[in-house]
């Protein structure tokens, strides 16, 4: 089921996608801070999902958006149908928390969230959301062909795990 939203986190989430040059002017932005780059995955981007896989280490001393560019593009080729974002730290003693944070990739299918209603006693309705994506398993979650060959799942390529 695809309901033509976007997952919405993080700063620029309600803007037009970026491309790589606005992309590159906002980890030079968080450089000229002095923050920290730092790229990460998923494919189970739930707003309460706040740990992501990361790529790599953390870039605290690179002084050129262009290596942080690279990394993003690094891994777009590994998960292109993954979630990514762009963290930029702020490592001040004062602070210590993500100044600035974007998604960079998304899936070229997002199916989208269910919502589901709870009745409970004393007429309290309690909501929650699942992702329609978690129907699927770990890696396949985003393939809008219905395959199940994943990119970087352990295994064989027929999705089953099994080597051979």
């Amino acid at each position: 089921m695809t309901t033509g939203l976007k997952i919405t986190q993080g700063t620029f989430s309600y803007l037009p996608e970026l491309d790589d040059d606005e992309i590159k002017a906002q980890i030079q932005y968080g450089i000229d801070n002095g923050w920290a780059v730092s790229i990460e995955f998923t494919d189970d981007p739930h707003p309460r999902n706040i740990y992501w896989d990361m790529w790599g280490m953390p870039m605290f001393d690179i002084q050129d958006a262009a290596a942080g560019l690279h990394e993003v593009n690094r891994c777009r080729e590994a998960f292109p149908d993954q979630y990514i974002r762009v963290s930029l730290y702020n490592r001040k003693l004062t602070k210590q928390s993500v100044a600035l944070q974007f998604m960079v990739n998304r899936p070229s299918h997002e199916p989208g969230f269910r919502l589901i209603r709870q009745d409970s006693s004393d007429r309290v309705i309690r909501y929650t959301m699942a992702p329609y994506s978690a129907d699927r398993p770990h890696g396949e979650r985003y393939r809008a062909d219905g395959s199940s060959k994943s990119n970087g799942s352990p295994g064989g390529s027929d999705g089953s795990g099994a080597k051979g």
